[in-house]
C-alpha cells in the first residue's frame, strides 16, 4: 500500500532533506509550493501551489487530496520564518508576521486533515518548534519569533490531548541551530560541527513517524550549541 506524507515548506534546507530521506524510504511526496515563489522540489511525487497561511487555499487543498489521494500517513508542516528583535524593536505587525508564517500555516493545515486522520484511525503530525520557544534567556532578543514557535510546540500538546486515544500522533521537533549556508553566512565565526544537520532532524522525523510506541513527543536537536 502507498504510504503518502504531505510536507511544507519542501523548498528550504531543512525541507529538502526531510524530502530526501522519505522519498528514499518509498513514501509518495506530496508537496506544497508558495504560489508566489518559483519554487521547484524535484525530488518531489507532486506538486501543489498553496499558500498555507491562506484558510481557503488549504481547505480547497484538503477537498482536493481527499479525492485524489484518500489516506494520509503523515504531515510535516515545515513552513515558518525568523526575525530578530527583543520589546523595543517588535511591534504588532512583526508579531503578526510571524504568527502567519510559523502557528497558521500549520494551525490550517492540522485543522483540514484531523478528521481525515481521525477517520482512517492513524497518521502522524510533525511540526517544528524552535529552542527559543521553550529558554526564555534566549527568547527574550527573538520575541515574535519566540511567542510564534511557543504557539506551535502548545498546539502540539493540545492537539496531543485531542488525539490521545487513538492511533494518531503527534510530534514537535525543536532544533537549536540548524546547519544551513545562511546560518554559516550569518555566523562565520562559529563552530559549524556543533550544529545540528537538516539530515538529522529529517532522520529524527522518519524515525518518529515509523515508531508507533512513540507518543506525542518533544524531541529537543541541540547539537553541541
Amino acid at each position: 500500500m502507498r504510504r503518502n506524507i504531505i510536507i511544507t515548506g519542501a523548498s528550504g534546507n531543512l525541507g529538502t532533506a526531510v524530502v530526501e530521506k522519505f522519498k528514499r524510504e518509498g513514501y509518495h511526496v506530496i508537496v506544497l509550493t508558495h504560489p508566489e515563489f518559483d519554487e521547484v522540489v524535484e525530488e518531489a511525487d507532486d506538486s501543489y501551489e498553496v499558500d498555507v497561511t491562506d484558510e481557503t487555499q488549504v481547505s480547497d487543498f484538503v477537498k482536493e487530496f481527499q479525492l485524489q489521494y484518500g489516506e494520509l500517513d503523515a504531515l510535516a508542516l515545515l513552513v515558518g520564518g525568523f526575525a530578530m528583535g527583543g520589546f523595543e524593536k517588535t511591534s504588532q505587525e512583526d508579531i503578526q508576521k510571524m504568527f502567519q508564517l510559523n502557528f497558521f500555516s500549520a494551525f490550517h493545515l492540522v485543522r483540514g486533515f484531523l478528521p481525515i486522520m481521525q477517520k482512517q484511525q492513524k497518521g502522524t503530525f510533525l511540526f517544528v518548534g524552535a529552542r527559543p520557544a521553550l529558554e526564555l534567556e534566549a527568547g527574550k532578543d527573538v520575541l515574535a519569533y519566540a511567542l510564534s514557535k511557543k504557539l506551535v510546540i502548545t498546539l502540539t500538546e493540545i492537539l496531543g490531548e485531542e488525539i490521545k486515544d487513538s492511533s494518531i500522533r503527534s510530534h514537535v521537533f525543536v532544533p537549536s541551530i540548524i546547519d544551513t549556508p545562511k546560518n554559516r553566512e550569518s555566523m562565520p565565526d562559529a563552530d559549524f560541527s556543533k550544529w545540528v544537520r537538516p539530515q538529522e532532524i529529517a532522520e529524527a522525523m522518519h524515525y518518529a513517524v515509523n515508531t508507533p510506541a512513540l507518543r506525542n513527543m518533544t524531541f529537543k536537536l541541540y547539537g553541541e550549541v
